[in-house]
């Protein structure tokens, strides 16, 4: 256990100041590797140790209970006495719990209230659906609980809203959302989305509650301040006491959440909210080395809404940042393999390997590539392609048309799309095969040829046998590939999921999209499901290090010594649709992804792109992203991959290229070859 006079002292200059500035409003912009958890806890620790506050007088929050776990174990330890004397340490969601137990009786609550699940949420919302026959594939419960949390996130309960000029499906949700908030009121129950936003109502308006809390928090600390969303924000602000003694961590560099509600100007504007604020900078990195930490600071400064930093770091100057080019998204993943297994499995253990893609979908060509070489890894916040549900509903379709009696596969695409068969109907299917020794497919046509079902369940068994006896007849005369497009669209399962507007389904297009690309690798159906066989049947839990898959997204927070970056490309990287959806604020967002995917790596990174990647089926010529015009020449060591089929070719990275024409044309227009890259003999 260190003193805290040691604790202090073991900081730089910046971190220094920033701890031992107590009083007032304080903004701390912390760059990536800057060791702003150790400042915050040592804050925290000095404001106890110069009896400032008790430990109970000080709220410090968090955005996730890991951080508050280590956070509460640090002030453990390096404060003497009883480990009984804490702060309020917690995520907004962990405090606000604590709050609405004290007081659930002034929001007409009782105390032992309900905190309801996402999936209570889905049953909750189909039911009352249901009840207002509202159809159920337009009306999702995602896409309902999406509207809700969206509203949530920006204070508004159902009597706040006021829909001007909207669309009947946007009024119909706003029923379903006041329907479900006296539902849940009837269950004295909160969902997660209420959490905060009842504590911002109890605050405002309960005035006496409000002061015992301003006047009790002496001290309010927040982590990754940067992330906070409209209504998180209110909720702080209502707490601050009049001395104002709030202090804020967080990089707005790192910014990557504004499609979960995370509002960037709350950190921008921390400083004119609060006058008096002082604002420090911790630019020194304890991670990166500087090579690493020069590409990412030109490319973020191309940023204008930041307050501004450069990163540095007195560590060495390590190995260039490498950029390699590739013919294709295949050549890509063989080509990073390449290097994984000839040079970084000798340096380094796998474990601190990483890939960060931007869209998942991505993962699926390391993988096959890995699986095929016999290297170990693991998708973190993602499931293996072949795993995921929508990829594994799209094969069930497949493995029936190719053979009837696979009665697994059948059982799948009965539920997918859900078709309102129900476990009775189905256990009087299995009943009647096992008696007469049937597979499932001949089963279901015995009992409608004996005219032993409901007619609703009659007429939709009906339809899908029929359908299924058509795909066996379309697959003798299409691709396998063209097959499962047919499929998908007249089974109704693409409409399911583009009916559901939210990010997920999208990714599960996304992945479907992938999944096309994949079969055009086969010649026919049959070699193509034995592949997909192999690969979800393999063991895959290799002993010993593994590659790390995961996207940018969620590589927030960790570190790696190689990190490979792979599918630098305009309308992949930055990502297209956000940029036609929100124009110049995404393309900051999405520089701040590359600026967060760069400063992952401590010793080594490389960025790739490939010359030609499959989209919607089709082979198009891509662009390098424009992130990677902004890279310094001198910083970067191109990469010339030859190929034995093909001609070489030469870096020409041309900075007049009008983008603006380019990723808003309708459909992602083809790009020429030659606009960046330029073709020898």
């Amino acid at each position: 256990m260190k003193s805290i006079d040691k604790l202090i002292n073991d900081l730089n200059k910046e971190q220094k100041e920033a701890v031992l500035s107590i009083d007032g409003p304080n903004l701390i912009v912390a760059g990536a590797g800057s060791g702003k958890t150790r400042v915050l806890t040592t804050r925290l620790i000095h404001i106890i140790d110069q009896k400032k506050a008790f430990p109970n007088q000080i709220l410090c929050v968090t955005f996730t209970n890991k951080a508050a776990r280590e956070m509460q174990n640090r002030v453990i330890q390096n404060l003497k006495g009883s480990s009984k004397a804490i702060p309020w340490l917690g995520t907004f969601h962990s405090i606000s719990v604590k709050f609405l137990r004290r007081h659930a009786e002034a929001l007409d609550y009782k105390s032992n209230f309900t905190i309801l699940d996402t999936d209570d949420q889905k049953k909750l919302i189909r039911n009352i659906v249901k009840g207002e026959n509202l159809d159920a594939k337009k009306f999702s419960p995602q896409l309902i609980m999406y509207h809700i949390d969206q509203w949530k996130n920006k204070g508004l309960l159902p009597k706040d809203i006021k829909l001007k000029n909207s669309s009947s499906i946007l009024k119909s949700i706003l029923k379903v959302y006041e329907i479900y908030q006296n539902k849940t009121k009837d269950l004295n129950a909160f969902d997660f989305g209420d959490l905060i936003l009842f504590c911002v109502k109890l605050f405002e308006e309960h005035e006496d509650i409000k002061k015992i809390y301003r006047n009790n928090f002496k001290y309010i600390l927040v982590d990754e301040f940067q992330d906070t969303n409209f209504i998180q924000n209110k909720w702080l602000n209502l707490l601050v006491n009049e001395n104002q003694n709030i202090c804020c961590v967080g990089d707005d560099d790192q910014s990557i959440y504004s499609w979960r509600g995370a509002e960037i100007k709350n950190f921008l504007t921390f400083d004119q909210i609060y006058k008096n604020c002082k604002v420090f900078k911790l630019e020194q990195n304890y991670r990166s080395t500087k090579n690493i930490l020069e590409i990412a600071s030109n490319l973020i400064a191309n940023n204008s809404n930041r307050l501004g930093k450069k990163l540095w770091s007195s560590a060495d100057e390590g190995d260039l940042v490498k950029l390699n080019c590739y013919r294709s998204g295949k050549d890509e993943a063989q080509g990073i393999s390449d290097i994984i297994e000839q040079k970084i499995k000798k340096k380094y253990c796998l474990n601190n390997v990483s890939i960060l893609v931007r869209a998942i979908y991505q993962t699926r060509e390391f993988e096959e590539r890995f699986l095929q070489v016999g290297i170990g890894y693991r998708v973190l916040g993602g499931i293996k392609f072949y795993e995921r549900a929508e990829i594994k509903d799209a094969v069930a379709y497949l493995r029936i048309i190719n053979q009837k009696f696979d009665d697994l596969a059948l059982e799948r695409v009965i539920g997918s799309p859900k078709k309102g068969i129900g476990e009775s109907t189905l256990n009087q299917i299995f009943t009647f095969g096992k008696i007469n020794k049937l597979c499932l497919e001949d089963s279901i046509l015995k009992i409608l040829e004996k005219d032993e079902f409901k007619p609703k369940i009659k007429n939709t068994l009906n339809q899908l046998m029929s359908m299924i006896q058509k795909w066996r007849k379309d697959s003798n005369r299409l691709k396998h590939y063209d097959l499962l497009k047919l499929v998908l669209d007249e089974s109704g399962y693409s409409s399911m999921l583009k009916n559901k507007k939210d990010l997920e389904n999208e990714n599960r297009l996304e992945n479907l999209k992938e999944l096309l690309r994949a079969m055009q690798d086969y010649d026919n159906l049959q070699s193509f499901l034995e592949h997909v066989a192999l690969a979800t049947s393999i063991d895959q839990e290799w002993e010993g290090a593994k590659i790390n898959l995961m996207t940018m997204h969620a590589a927030k927070g960790l570190e790696f010594d190689v990190v490979f970056l792979p599918g630098w490309e305009e309308g992949l990287f930055p990502h297209q649709k956000s940029l036609e959806e929100k124009g110049d604020f995404a393309l900051e967002e999405e520089r701040r992804l590359a600026y967060v995917g760069i400063t992952r790596a401590k010793k080594e990174a490389y960025l790739s792109f490939a010359m030609k990647r499959a989209y919607h089926g089709d082979w198009m010529d891509v662009l390098p992203s424009r992130f990677i015009s902004e890279i310094p020449d001198e910083s970067v060591e191109k990469n010339e991959i030859e190929f034995s089929d093909t001609e070489d070719f030469e870096f020409n990275q041309d900075n007049s290229i009008d983008y603006e024409e380019g990723y808003r044309s309708p459909g992602w227009d083809r790009y020429k070859k030659n606009k960046m890259l330029k073709w020898k003999k």
